[in-house]
This record gives structure tokens, sequence and C-alpha cells, in this order.
């Protein structure tokens, strides 16, 4: 019984290793997203260049994942089609590139629609997160990656792409 406890003990020390330390492709230096594309039951969020599927990105998102944003304080990330339209290097999530929600459809719809959703990385000091926080909805509605990525995402992705959010 000792002996089987010790194994399942290394094999989840292995697990976890291999979970934070694989390596996972990085996003060619030179390239500058033409769109972004979310697929928030996948969790996925795609980058998008010259016609390709360059990589793809496993994500977190709002706390409360299905359906649209309908109000301020809902926890949901929104759904349709916007524009990044800012870049944050002071984010208190390292770093930030700005959603343009609420657009003039999600205004109409709401007389409180909040606003400031962002793609960002993991809350500052939270680094050592990493890739866990991917386990779980933790935003308030935001589209969160690990740092590493958000460093790709910030210097491929310019203000003005357009990002589509599906459901």
């Amino acid at each position: 019984m000792l002996k089987v406890l010790a194994l399942s003990v290394l094999m989840l020390i292995i697990i976890t290793g291999v979970f934070l330390f694989w390596p996972e492709p990085t996003l060619p230096a030179d390239v500058s997203a033409e769109k972004l594309v979310v697929f928030k039951s996948r969790r996925e969020l795609q980058f998008w260049a010259n016609g390709k599927l360059i990589k793809v990105y496993k994500i977190s998102i709002g706390e409360s994942p299905k359906g649209h944003k309908r109000h301020q304080g809902d926890k949901r990330t929104p759904e349709g089609l916007y524009y990044i339209n800012d870049k944050n290097p002071n984010s208190g999530y390292h770093l930030n590139l700005g959603i343009s929600y609420p657009n003039a459809e999600d205004k109409r719809n709401s007389s409180n629609p909040g606003g400031d959703v962002k793609i960002h990385g993991l809350k500052n000091g939270q680094a050592y997160i990493g890739r866990f926080h991917r386990l779980r909805d933790w935003t308030h509605g935001c589209i969160a990656v690990t740092n590493e990525e958000m460093d790709e995402l910030y210097k491929g992705v310019p203000i003005g792409t357009p990002i589509l959010i599906k459901p």
C-alpha cells in the first residue's frame, strides 16, 4: 500500500512538472496579427496572419462563461466582433490589450454594459501560477493568458486588429 501511494505521488509530481515546464511553441517574432478569434466554449484564442492560423492559445475567461456580457459585474466575457483598441504596458495584470467592448449594439441592449474588457496576463506578483490559471475561469469578463503568451500577443497584435469572440 505504501509503495502504491509513493508511486502515485511520484507520478503526480512528474505530470505536474511536464504540465508546467513542457515548452509550448512560440509566436514567430516578425508576425503581425490580421485577426484574433476566440472560442469561449473551447477556451481558445486563435492568432491569424496572412490568411493562416499561426498559433492557438489556451485561455481562461469570465467566471460566468455562458452567454454574452449583458451588464457590468456579470462576470461574462462578451461575444461578437470587436477590435483591439489599446495597449497598456502598466497593467495590474502583466500587460493588456484593450477590447472595444461595449460596441453600439451592446450599448443599445444594456443601460450599464460595463467596459474595460481586456486580454491580459496574470495578476502582477502572481506569475508563479503560470499555466495553472487555465484550470478554471477566473476573470471578471476578460481573456487571460500566461505572462509569456501576453508578451507575444502584446508585440504581435497591433491596435485596430479585429477580434471575433464566439460562444
